[in-house]
């Protein structure tokens, strides 16, 4: 796709956000450079802005026309920096300050998905007080142990055993206040790419993700070629419809726009799809599952890229004066 030169002009002085002070930085470095590199290849007059090494009066300074947020985790992926867009009036990429902050709060998303009659993995919030063994039985072994605020499989911990239980909570209590105990759902693991917004909200094809002794952690997502990628998912078209539409209304019932991904499980024993988390703000690493599914359809990195910008906006209605 070639743009115009009137298109490369509506674009303006386009900020691409990256690096930022969360546990996944090293990840948005390279997802922003790569939007970046894309957005520039484009003719886009685009530039690079860390919001970990410089400041929000910096930001203002740019006067940058929309933003592109490549940032992943706290204060780029949770509703903080969309916040201060808001306020500085510059429009900007994927879902407003509501819809990052619940997605990023995996309690709170799955109190959403519940009320909405979602499938997802049972689950309990855990504290200092609480009793690991009742969970554990509850629950069930093996569970799955994580902080509910991180991304990139960041802090989780598969217990098998309840003796196992009290460190994998505190693995998960020393990055986040409150603690994630979900049901471990034996199966097959998929991701589903969204790009729009409210009923124009569309699914891409399904992305199979096949880990190393099943183990999708931070290494084998971002550092390694060991996982393997199946896109699309060989699957029964009945069950490729049925992911594709739990993940479109997991991603509206959040209120997410623009562009996400939904995690999702098919469970081995009756191929019932459970919902795990949603992504408000993707990678975009040569290893991203989004990318991946757009080129599937025939959409190149490039003109992802330049698709998702197009989508920038202020969220909140401004009041005139």
């Amino acid at each position: 796709m070639t743009l115009s030169t009137q298109e490369i002009q509506a674009f303006g002085k386009v900020g691409v956000l990256f690096g930022g002070s969360s546990a996944e930085r090293e990840v948005s470095l390279m997802s922003g450079t790569g939007v970046l590199q894309a957005l520039q290849s484009k003719g886009v007059d685009a530039h690079g802005f860390d919001p970990g090494q410089r400041t929000l009066a910096e930001l203002a300074a740019e006067k940058f026309d929309r933003v592109f947020i490549a940032l992943h985790g706290r204060y780029g992926e949770d509703g903080s920096i969309q916040g201060a867009l808001e306020l500085l009036g510059v429009p900007y990429t994927g879902s407003g300050v509501m819809a990052s902050s619940v997605g990023m709060d995996k309690i709170t998303t799955k109190i959403l998905w519940l009320a909405e009659g979602l499938p997802t993995p049972r689950y309990a919030v855990l504290d200092a007080r609480s009793d690991l063994a009742q969970v554990a039985a509850d629950l069930g072994l093996p569970l799955i142990v994580k902080p509910p605020h991180e991304g990139s499989t960041i802090g989780i911990t598969k217990v098998g055993e309840t003796a196992a239980f009290q460190a994998a909570y505190d693995a998960a209590a020393a990055l986040d206040d409150a603690v994630l105990a979900e049901e471990f759902v034996t199966g097959r693991e998929f991701t589903v790419a969204v790009l729009g917004g409210g009923a124009g909200a569309r699914a891409l094809p399904v992305v199979e993700i096949v880990a190393p002794e099943g183990n999708y952690d931070y290494q084998n997502k971002y550092f390694t070629d060991d996982t393997k990628y199946f896109c699309p998912a060989v699957l029964d078209a009945a069950i490729t419809a049925e992911m594709q539409r739990i993940a479109v209304a997991a991603y509206r019932a959040v209120g997410c726009e623009g562009w996400g991904r939904v995690d999702v499980l098919l469970r081995e024993a009756d191929n019932k799809p459970f919902l795990l988390e949603v992504n408000t703000s993707p990678g975009m690493t040569g290893h991203s599952l989004v990318p991946m599914a757009a080129r599937a359809e025939g959409v190149s990195y490039e003109d992802l890229c330049v698709e998702i910008l197009r989508s920038a906006r202020l969220k909140m209605a401004r009041v005139k004066e």
